[in-house]
């Protein structure tokens, strides 16, 4: 009942940035964890690697993240170029800021226990 709604009003608010969730996340991961296999990415995300080797592919066309070289040949690295970082200052003021909204009236303390409950959820259910 809180992830479509919640995920409905994130789209709106990306789109502002021409973005999507799925993009969104692989942008958030590559600024903050660096460099990154597709395995990597998929498993972050939860999906399969085709998956993601389509929304890289979008996000390469449109010149926010680029291939660097792996230690594997076979391995496919992708990092953000600099039109990327600079998109992720933009949407993280935007992300930040509908966080804010939804989070209103919402003590810290009662954020961070809904956030250790939903990550046991999250472990339970991975079990």
């Amino acid at each position: 009942m809180l992830y479509r709604p919640f995920e409905k009003r994130l789209n709106v608010e990306l789109n502002k940035h021409d973005l999507h969730r799925a993009q969104w996340t692989i942008i958030y991961y590559l600024e903050n964890f660096g460099s990154s296999t597709l395995v990597e990415l998929s498993n972050y995300q939860g999906v399969e690697k085709p998956t993601i080797t389509r929304t890289i592919n979008q996000l390469e066309e449109l010149g926010y993240v680029e291939q660097v070289p792996g230690k594997d040949r076979r391995e496919k690295r992708m990092q953000l170029t600099e039109s990327g970082r600079q998109l992720y200052q933009a949407v993280r003021m935007t992300v930040d800021q509908y966080e804010e909204e939804i989070l209103q009236g919402i003590s810290e303390e009662d954020q961070l226990t809904a956030i250790t409950v939903m990550d046991e959820i999250r472990k339970n259910i991975k079990l």
